[in-house]
């Protein structure tokens, strides 16, 4: 790990800080930490306002959330283009699919391989049917869309380790616009149903 300016995906943000502070040496790390809930644009004008405050040491403003809301990460957008003299900035958070492309496309990012156990996805990917998508679907219709986004994960992993479906650009397609939609606003519930939907017409 080096400590730069970039987005650092984990399940385990204090353990990452940590290591992060190890490295820092003549440096200085300020954070910003949503404990544990949602990154709000309050959040995003914390991190302006310490960003244009001088520093004569490179300072890392280490912002932390499991999510980063849309209005937030646009209101960042320009200083993460163009920060000030000695100013990085480090994004810390749960799941890569709920940054914004824009933001991406600006820092690095670095998957950290610490997912902590989880339930599995309670969906026979292999011998999927009609009757087993609706009963999925009436038991997550009520999920937010972030859970939403790592049940899709889930779906393509084990879509791919499975090898009896039809992987081509149409089914990526359908992975890819169901994570846009959800940013979007789209009912978690339906944006689930099509993708499984689209993945039975895709069964070998």
């Amino acid at each position: 790990m080096r400590l730069t300016s970039q987005i650092i995906v984990t399940q385990r943000p204090k353990e990452i800080l940590v290591k992060l502070e190890e490295l820092k040496k003549d440096r200085k790390i300020t954070i910003i930490d949503s404990e544990n809930r949602e990154f709000l644009i309050e959040h995003a004008s914390l991190a302006i306002e310490k960003a244009f405050i001088a520093s004569e040491v490179t300072e890392f403003i280490t912002l932390i959330a499991p999510k980063f809301s849309i209005i937030s990460q646009n209101k960042l957008l320009k200083i993460l283009e163009e920060p000030p003299k000695n100013k990085e900035f480090i994004l810390i958070t749960k799941s890569k699919s709920s940054i914004l492309p824009t933001i991406k496309s600006r820092l690095p990012i670095v998957v950290i391989n610490d997912r902590e156990e989880r339930e599995e996805l309670e969906l026979d990917i292999e011998n999927l049917n009609l009757a087993k998508v609706y009963n999925f679907i009436q038991k997550h219709n009520r999920i937010s869309s972030t859970e939403c986004k790592e049940i899709i994960e889930e779906i393509a992993l084990n879509v791919i380790k499975s090898k009896k479906y039809k992987i081509d650009k149409s089914l990526l397609k359908i992975f890819s616009d169901g994570t846009k939609a959800l940013d979007l606003g789209s009912p978690s519930s339906f944006i689930l149903n099509l993708i499984l939907i689209k993945l039975l017409s895709k069964k070998n």
